[in-house]
């Protein structure tokens, strides 16, 4: 069979079709050896191959088989399941992109929020640094150039500048910043800004960028787990969110194929030294 012809497989019930070639991506597979007429479980019968095996799964498995690269949905948990497919196809290259040290693992990050008068503070501390550095980098914030005593409004004057300030960073896990009235320069009234991309606005109220940052984290996959009230007389709130943290695309590397190679050439000698 030639590298252009197409087949079609049944797996579980659901049909596919691909070419010979794809299925030959890995010499020394099940399904590689299933087109030679080498493997006696899987040969075709009235004309497509059947294969008593979950096709949900092997969907995954086609796509790896077609760009050598695993791209699993957020909601994926059926790591163990797909790699004992792996097995079953004896792709031991997508066997070793399922391993143990590329599971997914428990993100934990909490928030906690306080108001006190016309401020807002906020800290987030998370379990992994990277996503924290990540979110530092997206906040930015700005100071109001006091000039009077008189009343500040939400909306940002276009003809007053805004100095920008850095982000409070007390170790790599977490992150420190504030919104609102802003007293720090010669006791003069201004206003501190929250902006957190990809949002383009500039926020005064803690409750609105209490808000964005709530919904930016349960867009980016986080699920909120608890509320809590820390303490009722300083109005701190705490919110608690999870998400399973994982690379979203694992790709086979040159190395990780000449390695794979050089394990699937050793297999057929071990078997010919226990004859």
């Amino acid at each position: 069979m030639s590298g252009s012809e197409p087949v079609t497989l049944n797996v579980g019930g659901q049909r596919f079709s691909t070419l010979a070639a794809t299925l030959r991506r890995f010499p020394e597979s099940r399904l590689a050896r299933m087109l030679e007429g080498g493997d006696v479980e899987l040969r075709p019968r009235d004309g497509f191959v059947f294969i008593d095996r979950d096709g949900a799964l092997f969907v995954h498995v086609l796509e790896f088989l077609r760009t050598r690269r695993l791209a699993l949905p957020p909601d994926f948990r059926d790591y163990e399941r797909l790699r004992q497919e792996a097995d079953f196809y004896e792709l031991p290259a997508l066997a070793e992109l399922l391993g143990p040290e590329r599971a997914p693992r428990l993100e934990v990050l909490e928030l906690r929020f306080q108001l006190q008068d016309a401020r807002a503070f906020f800290r987030l501390f998370g379990s992994c640094s990277a996503t924290v550095e990540a979110l530092a980098a997206r906040i930015s914030l700005f100071v109001e150039q006091p000039s009077a005593a008189a009343g500040w409004g939400f909306t940002v004057p276009a003809s007053k500048p805004l100095a920008v300030l850095p982000v409070q960073r007390p170790s790599h896990h977490d992150l420190v910043f504030q919104c609102g009235a802003d007293y720090s320069v010669s006791n003069q009234f201004g206003a501190r800004y929250v902006s957190i991309k990809p949002d383009q606005r500039k926020l005064v109220n803690g409750t609105n960028v209490l808000g964005l940052l709530i919904d930016i984290l349960l867009k980016e996959g986080f699920r909120l787990m608890s509320t809590r009230t820390v303490s009722s007389e300083e109005k701190i709130e705490c919110y608690i969110f999870e998400r399973m943290k994982r690379p979203e695309i694992l790709i086979l590397t040159e190395d990780e194929r000449a390695e794979t190679s050089i394990t699937s050439q050793a297999k057929p000698a071990k078997a010919n030294k226990k004859r």
